[in-house]
């Protein structure tokens, strides 16, 4: 079995697939590895270092399509709306795909891939049951995110985040909002406070209370009842217009008291909860920061602008996509040990071999023998059980 990883093509996308190390993995488990020429340069991986581990370095995209049974990548058609196009073409019948393809927000594209004969596999869909924490790339990048968005802020901050005692004087510490703890507000909440910050968390969740305050953060309680706030896969639910109202109501208090709000509160595959209002940001002082990482799907911040930086009433807000990709090398090693882990599981004796009792098959394929599979895609689609 071959196996392809291409150069990622999405605008602003410098990770890759497969690094040198788990390229070496998967050579030992017999299998072949093709690769762009190029593909892992802009992380921070050279052809040579690919080559030394076993890989044999393709000239073309086109080559790679032409000449693997799976294609690896970080971002597939469906995830990469802007040019993942381009790849239908060299697409064909049989061959499999594993990656990012946005199942949830994008199911028309599911059914495209389908339609081609393309077997599908979505690293967005990974079940989060124990067996599958190594393949688990949504929290991977999350980690990474949630790191970022604290130097974003502290870069785009007028003031420092320890508290300092100087000769000129005593320097507060920064007061940290970090809306949503999941993976990436959790990390978010310990870089924060590595740095020195005073840091309070909110979630709706109220089970992450503990871990919130293992990290050494104020956990913030609104009188709100959210009832089961949480689905079977960790995420928390969507709730009632009502609910986020009264929610709206009550959060704008606490982001008038902190210098720093970084909200990650995101729903898969539907538009993010609005949680600070404009008036909420009028209410901070001037020159707090808001980072908001829920801002590909609308944002957390009613002012968020997906992909830019501006300033509301002297606070700056910024809205970065694909957080993840400013940090190619780690970003492409933790994503690369967690698609390898998926790949190998799938294959036995040098073969995928699909089992649909699995429930990592069940719950990360999408598309095999032109139809889609996925029980929750099938019904997003309209498709006939």
């Amino acid at each position: 079995m071959k196996i392809g990883v291409p150069t990622e093509i999405q605008p602003g996308e410098l990770c890759v697939a497969l690094t040198p190390a788990t390229t070496k993995q998967i050579v030992k488990a017999g299998l072949e590895v093709l690769i762009e020429a190029g593909a892992g340069q802009r992380a921070g991986f050279l052809d040579a270092e690919y080559q030394a581990e076993g890989a044999t370095i393709l000239p073309s995209r086109e080559d790679v399509f032409k000449n693997v049974d799976v294609i690896l990548q970080m971002k597939s058609f469906g995830a990469n709306p802007q040019t993942g196009e381009r790849d239908l073409a060299l697409l064909r019948s049989g061959q499999a795909v594993i990656g990012f393809s946005d199942p949830l927000g994008a199911p028309q594209a599911a059914k495209t891939l389908a339609e081609r004969g393309v077997m599908a596999f979505s690293m967005e869909l990974i079940p989060r049951i124990t067996r599958a924490q190594s393949m688990d790339s949504l929290s991977s990048l999350a980690t990474i995110a949630g790191y970022k968005a604290v130097l974003l802020a502290a870069n785009a901050a007028p003031r420092l985040f320890p508290r300092l005692m100087t000769a000129a004087g005593t320097v507060a510490a920064a007061r940290v909002l970090v809306i949503g703890a999941g993976v990436a507000g959790l990390q978010a909440i310990a870089t924060a406070k590595r740095l020195g910050a005073i840091v309070e968390a909110y979630d709706v969740r109220a089970a992450v209370k503990e871990q919130i305050e293992s990290l050494g953060a104020k956990f913030v309680v609104l009188d709100l009842e959210a009832g089961d706030a949480e689905d079977k896969g960790g995420y928390a639910k969507k709730q009632d217009e009502e609910f986020y109202r009264r929610q709206r109501e009550q959060m704008a208090n606490v982001v008038a008291r902190n210098d720093i709000v970084i909200t990650t509160a995101a729903i898969p595959g539907q538009r993010s909860p609005l949680l600070v209002t404009a008036d909420a940001v009028r209410r901070m002082a001037l020159g707090s920061v808001i980072v908001d990482l829920a801002s590909e799907r609308g944002g957390n911040c009613e002012l968020t602008r997906a992909g830019e930086t501006i300033v509301e009433h002297g606070v700056t807000i910024l809205g970065p996509l694909n957080i993840s990709s400013t940090i190619p090398y780690h970003a492409s090693q933790m994503y690369a040990k967690n698609i390898t882990t998926l790949l190998l599981y799938l294959v036995k004796e040098g073969k995928l071999v699909l089992d649909a009792e699995d429930e990592v098959v069940a719950g990360t394929l999408v598309s095999r023998d032109g139809q889609v599979v996925h029980p929750r895609l099938r019904q997003m689609l309209g498709l006939t059980a």
